[in-house]
């Protein structure tokens, strides 16, 4: 079970540099930081590590999965630079009918991720799985309305970028909050990860599929409203928030968030100079034009 999430992770953060890294240098990568940024993170946090100590609390990943991911995108995209082509040619994803099925299958997942994170068919199960449902769908609802007031149309592809920020920023706190602020995270959600994706255009990094500003902004924002909301009415196991007088909880959430972001930063940005040094990082400008199906791995897609 954990090593799932130790898997998925360093995958979360191919999505933001994806068709400009070499194959091998994405094993070595990935190798690298699940073992000298993953790791660690996962210690300080849920084996036993200082910042558990602190009574820093992650129930299924907000921190150890969406802000390490989230953080070490933003720095490969501006290491590797941007794709060919980025802001003139057209990107869009080229099959919505296949992002939808992507979606469900990731939402119903989650379940299994947050919900099995109380390592029991229990009471905390229950909350965890009805924590991540409702944010889903008011991150969903809530990114709908954002996009339809900005560019005057609803899209398919918003709706499903709105559920996976509602899950994710719901995922540090599923088994600690409550329906109602459940769906107040979604809301959060929806809103912050869209003008976080409108700004990556002024800030003119290429985030191929919006880690950053799903993952790393949900990831953030989550551990936050986790150290706002929580409540030991939900979870007797847990803690109250900051909205019930626990400012040390809210304090030691917040410095999760400055630690591991940091953290994650700098390992990243040293672990791709050992890996460029080592195999070279980024494919060259004819191998991007080719494609790498092609190019990597002598096969197409589509035919």
């Amino acid at each position: 079970f954990q090593l799932m999430f130790a898997a998925i992770t360093p995958a979360l953060i191919t999505g933001a540099f994806a068709e400009r890294m070499k194959f091998s240098a994405l094993l070595l990568f990935s190798a690298l930081w699940s073992i000298l940024v993953y790791c660690p993170v996962a210690h300080w946090l849920w084996g036993g590590g200082w910042l558990a100590d602190l009574g820093a609390l992650d129930f299924a990943g907000g921190a150890v999965v969406h802000l390490s991911s989230g953080v070490s995108a933003l720095i490969c995209t501006l290491v590797l630079g941007a794709r060919h082509g980025y802001g003139t040619d057209y990107m869009a994803p080229h099959n919505l009918p296949m992002v939808m099925l992507g979606t469900g299958l990731l939402w119903f997942g989650w379940f299994g991720f947050n919900a099995g994170s109380a390592l029991g068919a229990n009471e905390t199960a229950v909350v965890a799985f009805v924590a991540t449902h409702t944010a889903a769908v008011a991150a969903a609802l809530s990114w709908m309305a954002v996009e339809w007031v900005h560019r005057g149309t609803p899209t398919v592809l918003g709706l499903a970028s709105g559920a996976v920020a509602g899950l994710a920023m719901v995922t540090p706190g599923a088994g600690y909050v409550g329906a109602f602020s459940a769906i107040l995270m979604g809301l959060a959600a929806g809103g912050l990860s869209y003008l976080a994706i409108i700004l990556k255009g002024r800030f003119g990094y290429d985030d191929a599929l919006d880690v950053v500003g799903i993952h790393g902004v949900a990831g953030v924002v989550g551990i936050l409203l986790t150290g706002l909301l929580a409540s030991k009415a939900v979870n007797q196991g847990g803690v109250d928030g900051l909205l019930r007088g626990n400012a040390a909880f809210f304090g030691a959430e917040l410095l999760t968030v400055v630690v591991v972001g940091l953290f994650s930063a700098g390992m990243t940005f040293v672990i791709l100079k050992f890996v460029d040094r080592a195999v070279g990082l980024r494919v060259s400008s004819e191998e991007e034009r080719m494609g790498l199906d092609i190019s990597q791995h002598n096969e197409r897609a589509y035919s």
